[in-house]
């Protein structure tokens, strides 16, 4: 009898990468970017990594957003583009933490900001938690680099 192959998950620690231009209009009153822009960068950030998996949401299957946390450490102004960096901090059944991290491209290695989200895979017709699948977390991965 043939053993099959363990299923493909990512592993802890990886990362994925992506690259966000500032805009003008991140910014407020007092000439940086908006505390709340973050969030956007972290969400764009999150967006590039489920279609760089070939994953699409919205479908039968959603993610919603359980916990989502930042740290702000140094302001951000324009022009600048941002690197979001989202390092998997844990997998679960139908969940995943991840510890993010926001630089200027041109500044690496210069935290503005860190941060936390957890994502839950539901299904879209109930709402309930559904199990990530064996093609997905192979999917993920395939694009969380270590």
């Amino acid at each position: 009898m043939q053993l099959s192959d363990p299923p493909c998950v990512p592993p802890v620690g990886a990362a994925f990468r992506c690259a966000i231009p500032v805009r003008w209009g991140d910014q407020d009153a007092q000439n940086h970017v908006n505390n709340a822009v973050y969030f956007r960068y972290f969400e764009e950030a999150r967006v590039q990594l489920f279609h760089s998996a070939g994953i699409s949401l919205p479908a039968t299957r959603v993610g919603i957003l359980a916990h989502a946390s930042c740290d702000f450490l140094k302001p951000l102004t324009y022009p600048a583009t941002v690197v979001v960096t989202q390092v998997l901090a844990r997998i679960g059944r139908s969940s995943m933490a991840m510890d993010t991290l926001i630089e200027r491209e041109d500044e690496p290695g210069v935290p503005y900001a860190t941060g936390k989200y957890v994502i839950v895979g539901a299904d879209s017709r109930t709402g309930k938690s559904s199990p990530w699948t064996p093609g997905e977390l192979a999917k993920f991965a395939r694009v969380l680099a270590v």
